[in-house]
C-alpha cells in the first residue's frame, strides 16, 4: 500500500501565485494593511463588511440609464456612506458602480464596496449555457468565453461573478444541471478550472478580470429527487470522491471565493457547517479566500430547523466560517449582541472581516479608490463583433450530433428547392435569453430562423416558416395552424424542426418529473415523419431529455442546448456543413425518467445483467442501458482510434504510465475528435467504478491525416482514498480504455507493483510474493537501461 499526499503548502503556493500579483503587492504587505485597518474599525463597521446587500429588482432588469430598477436603493447608498456595507449585489452599469464607490469614499474609513453579479455564461454577449460549454470539450474555447465575460462585466464596474457552478450533476430532473458541466468529476473540474482562468487570469486586480466563485459548496447536485432546495444525504466517501474534488481543484487553481449552498447536507445545512468550512476548506485545503452564503441562506437556517431565530442563524453561520451574508441581515442585526454574550468571539468576526478585506486588496480596490470606471468604456466593449464571433464559434463547438441516418446532414442545398422551418422556438427571441442570461438583450440575439435565412440569402433555396403551435406546443389552441405546418412539411424538400425546452423550464427553481418533450411537440414530429420528407430535429434543451422515439424514428438529431446570443447562426453553420459538429455529451441521456440517476462510472455490479437470468441487474420493462452514453457525439466525418500502446505493462508504484493511440480521419471532411481515456482499477479493497475518465484531448485532423495522441497516467490517477481519506495506490491490475465515448472498447492492461520505497522514502511492506515481483520488475527495468 502506497500513500501519496499533495502537501498543503503546494495548494497554498498555487493559489497565492494567482492572487498576490495584485499590483505587485506581497502577501505580507496586504496582511499588514489589513491589521492596520482592523485596529481602526468599530465592531459595527466590521459586521458591515460581512454584509452583502442586493436589489433583487435589479436582477430582472437591464442596465439602461433610464431604468430605475437597476439603480442601487437609496437606503443602500446611505448605509454605504455609514461604512456598514461590504458588498452590493445585482447593481451594474458604470455610472451606478461609480455612485456606489463615491458613497464609500464618504464613509469614515473609505473602504471600497465589492460589486457582485451572476455572470454565468456571458454578460451582454451570451455564450451557450455551461452544460453546453462543457459539451464542447474544448478548454481553450471555454476559457476564452469566460475571459470575454470578464472583460464585459468589469467594464460596467463588476468585480465578482458567482460562477462557475461546480456541482457534479447526475439527475437531469434538477433544473440547475444547465448551470454545471455534467456528471463526471474530472470533466467538471477541468471545465471549472478553464472558467476560473478565463475570469481571473493570473491577477484578478486587472481591469479586464473579475473574481470567480466556486459554488455550491458542496453536494448540491445530489439533492433528493432532483428537487431544487431539497436536502442531500450522501456518504462521506461519495462526498470526498465525487463532490469535493472539483472544489479542491478550484482552490488549487486559485479561485478567489467559494459560495455555500442552500441545502442540508447529512443533517447539517452547509451555510452553518463547521466541518465543511473550517476543517475541509480552510484546514485541509488551506483556502484563504472569501466564503459567501447563497441568497439569504443564513436566515434559511431557520427554515431548515437548525436555528430558532435570526440571532441563532447568525451564530451558527459565523462560527461555521461563512464570512459574508448575502442579502439577509442576521449578522449586522445580531452580531454585536452575540459577541457581547460570548456566543461569537471577536476573533471569529475579525477572521471573517480579514477574509473580506483580503479579497478587496487582491482585487486592487484599495489602491485605486478614485480611479472610477470609465463610463464610456462599456459602450465600446459590450457585444463587440469579435465577442459575438467567439460566441458563434463556441456554440457550434457545443452542438452534439446524436444521429445522422444516411448522412442527410449536412443539408445539400443543391437538392433543396424549398426548405421549411417548423417550431415556435425557431423564431422566439425571448427564448434566446437563456437562464442566467440576465444582461443579455433580445436585440443582440439571432434566432435559428434568422440564421438559416441569412445563410441561404444568396441561394436559390426558398425558406418558409410555420410556427405550428406556441413554444410549449398546445395544438388544440390553433389546430388549423398545426395542420398547416404538417401540410407544408409534406410539400417541401427538407424540414428543420426546432423543438425542446423554453428558457424557464431549465434553471434554478425548474425541477421536473417528466423529461419528455412538452405539449404536442412529439405529435408534431410524428406528423412530420409521416410526411416522408427528410427532416432534422434541432433540439434546444437545458438538460438531458427522454427522446427514445426520436432516436428510433428521426433521421437526424442535433442537440443545440440553449446556445446564447449567436445560437442561430451557429445552428446554420452546422446544418449546412460550414462547421463540422464535434460536441460530446457531458451527461448521459436516459431512455426514461425511471432510470434516473444514470451515469457511466457506476460501481461494479456483483450480478450484472444476463439474458434469461432473473437474478441479475435489470428492469422488467426497459433496457438498463442509456439511450446515449456520456461522451457520445457524431461527426460529419469518420475517425479511427487504433494502436493503443503503453510504455510499460509492469509499473512500479510511484511511476507514471504513458498511453498512446493513433487517431486517423478516415472520412471525407476535416474534423475534430475528442479522444477520451478511461481507467479501471480491477480490484481494490475499497471498490472502484467500472471506469473513470482520466484525460481527454480534442484534436483537429484533416482528411486522411493520422496523428499520435499521448496521455500520461500518474499515481494520483491510479489512486483512491483509503479509510483515513489518504490518497492510496494499491498494487494490482488496471485496464486502460481509449475511445470517443464512455463506451470505449479499445483497451490494454498494466500491472502495478508495490514500490520498495514511497515517494517520501518510507519503506512500504507488502506480501512476500508482491515484494519479490516488484524486485524482479525493478531489476528488469534497470537491466533494460
Amino acid at each position: 500500500m502506497y500513500h501519496c499526499n499533495l502537501p498543503s503548502l503546494l495548494i497554498l503556493s498555487l493559489s497565492v501565485s494567482l492572487v498576490c500579483g495584485a499590483l505587485n503587492r506581497t502577501r505580507h504587505e496586504i496582511e499588514r494593511d489589513i491589521d492596520a485597518l482592523l485596529e481602526r474599525m468599530t465592531l459595527e463597521e466590521k459586521l458591515g463588511q460581512l454584509q452583502q446587500l442586493g436589489n433583487v429588482m435589479a436582477m430582472f432588469s437591464n442596465s439602461e440609464p433610464d431604468n430605475p430598477a437597476g439603480d442601487p436603493l437609496a437606503e443602500h447608498l446611505q448605509l454605504i456612506r455609514q461604512g456598514v456595507v461590504g458588498s452590493i449585489l445585482y447593481v451594474r452599469g458604470a455610472k451606478r458602480a461609480n455612485d456606489i464607490q463615491r458613497a464609500a469614499m464618504e464613509s469614515r474609513l473609505q473602504i471600497p464596496v465589492l460589486i457582485g453579479f451572476d455572470v454565468i455564461h456571458g454578460y451582454r454577449t451570451l455564450f451557450p449555457i455551461p452544460l453546453g460549454e462543457a459539451a464542447s470539450w474544448d478548454l481553450d474555447a471555454v476559457q476564452r468565453a469566460a475571459g470575454i465575460a470578464a472583460v464585459e462585466a468589469r467594464s460596467t464596474g463588476i468585480h465578482w461573478t458567482f460562477a462557475p457552478m461546480m456541482d457534479v450533476t447526475r439527475d437531469p430532473r434538477w433544473g440547475r444541471v444547465m448551470e454545471g458541466a455534467g456528471e463526471d468529476v474530472f470533466l467538471v473540474a477541468e471545465m471549472s478550472k478553464a472558467k476560473i482562468r478565463g475570469f481571473q487570469g493570473t491577477d484578478f486586480s486587472q481591469k479586464d478580470k473579475v473574481m470567480a466563485c466556486a459554488k455550491h459548496f458542496v453536494g448540491y447536485g445530489a439533492v433528493e429527487a432532483g428537487r431544487d432546495f431539497n436536502s442531500v444525504d450522501i456518504s462521506e466517501r461519495q462526498l470526498r470522491e465525487v463532490y469535493l474534488p472539483p472544489f479542491q481543484a478550484a482552490v488549487e487553481a486559485g479561485v478567489g471565493s467559494v459560495m455555500m449552498g442552500y441545502h442540508n447536507l447529512n443533517g447539517v445545512p452547509v451555510t452553518g457547517n463547521h466541518w465543511l468550512i473550517r476543517q475541509v476548506l480552510r484546514k485541509e485545503w488551506q483556502f484563504d479566500g472569501l466564503v459567501v452564503s447563497d441568497y439569504e441562506s443564513v436566515q434559511d437556517l431557520i427554515g431548515h430547523g437548525m436555528a430558532v431565530n435570526h440571532s441563532e442563524a447568525a451564530m451558527y453561520a459565523l462560527n461555521a466560517g461563512t464570512d459574508m451574508e448575502m442579502v439577509s441581515r442576521s449578522y449586522v442585526a445580531h452580531g454585536a449582541k452575540l459577541v457581547e454574550e460570548g456566543k461569537v468571539t471577536v476573533e471569529t468576526v475579525n477572521t471573517a472581516v480579514r477574509n473580506v478585506l483580503r479579497t478587496k486588496f487582491r482585487l486592487g480596490l484599495f489602491e485605486q479608490p478614485f480611479q472610477f470606471v470609465d463610463e464610456e468604456l462599456a459602450a465600446k466593449t459590450l457585444a463587440k463583433p469579435e465577442h459575438l464571433q467567439a460566441a458563434r464559434e463556441l456554440a457550434a463547438k457545443s452542438f452534439v450530433l446524436l444521429k445522422n441516418e444516411r448522412n442527410i446532414l449536412p443539408i445539400d442545398i443543391r437538392n433543396v428547392k424549398e426548405l421549411v422551418v417548423i417550431g415556435a422556438l425557431a423564431d422566439d427571441k425571448a427564448n434566446t435569453i437563456d437562464s442566467w442570461g440576465v444582461e443579455g438583450r433580445m436585440e443582440d440575439s439571432v434566432t435559428v430562423l434568422e440564421g438559416i435565412r441569412e445563410r441561404l440569402r444568396n441561394t436559390s433555396v426558398t425558406v418558409k416558416f410555420f410556427k405550428a403551435c406556441d413554444a410549449v406546443c398546445n395544438s388544440s389552441k390553433n389546430p388549423d395552424e398545426f395542420q398547416q405546418a404538417l401540410n407544408a412539411a409534406g410539400a417541401s424538400n427538407f424540414v428543420v424542426a426546432v423543438v425542446g425546452e423554453t428558457v424557464g423550464v431549465s434553471g434554478e427553481g425548474a425541477s421536473l418529473t417528466n423529461l419528455n418533450l412538452s405539449g404536442d411537440q412529439l405529435k408534431l414530429l410524428q406528423g412530420i415523419a409521416e410526411s416522408g420528407t427528410p427532416f432534422v430535429v434541432v433540439l434546444k434543451n437545458g438538460r438531458p431529455l427522454t427522446i427514445e422515439w426520436l432516436a428510433d424514428h428521426a433521421p437526424a438529431i442535433l442537440i443545440t442546448w440553449h446556445s446564447g446570443t449567436m445560437g442561430g447562426p451557429a445552428v446554420a453553420d452546422v446544418l449546412f456543413g460550414d462547421v463540422n459538429p464535434s460536441g460530446k455529451l457531458p451527461m448521459t441521456f436516459p431512455r426514461s425518467v425511471g432510470q434516473v440517476p444514470l451515469y457511466y462510472d457506476q460501481k461494479n455490479i456483483w450480478r450484472p445483467y444476463v439474458a434469461g437470468n432473473i437474478f441479475t441487474e435489470k428492469y422488467k420493462d426497459s433496457s438498463i442501458l442509456p439511450l446515449y452514453p456520456f461522451g457520445f457525439g457524431l461527426s460529419y466525418t469518420s475517425f479511427s482510434i487504433t494502436n493503443l500502446r503503453l510504455n510499460s505493462t509492469y509499473v512500479m508504484a510511484g511511476d507514471s504510465v504513458t498511453v498512446s493511440v493513433d487517431l486517423t480521419n478516415t472520412g471525407n471532411r476535416d474534423g475534430e475528435e475528442v479522444v477520451q481515456l478511461y481507467l479501471r482499477d480491477v480490484a481494490a479493497r475499497i471498490t472502484r467504478s467500472v471506469r473513470q475518465l482520466k484525460a481527454f484531448r480534442k484534436v483537429a485532423v484533416k482528411v486522411g491525416e493520422r496523428k499520435r495522441v499521448d496521455f500520461t497516467l500518474t499515481e494520483r490517477d491510479m489512486g483512491f482514498l483509503d479509510e483515513a481519506w489518504r490518497m492510496t495506490v494499491e498494487p494490482g491490475e488496471f485496464v486502460v480504455f481509449v475511445g470517443n465515448s464512455s463506451d470505449a472498447e479499445l483497451s490494454r492492461t498494466f500491472t502495478l507493483f508495490p514500490s520498495l520505497f514511497s515517494s517520501t522514502g518510507v519503506f512500504v511492506a507488502g506480501t512476500t510474493t508482491a515484494w519479490l515481483l516488484s524486485f524482479a520488475v525493478l531489476l528488469s527495468n534497470n537491466l533494460k537501461t
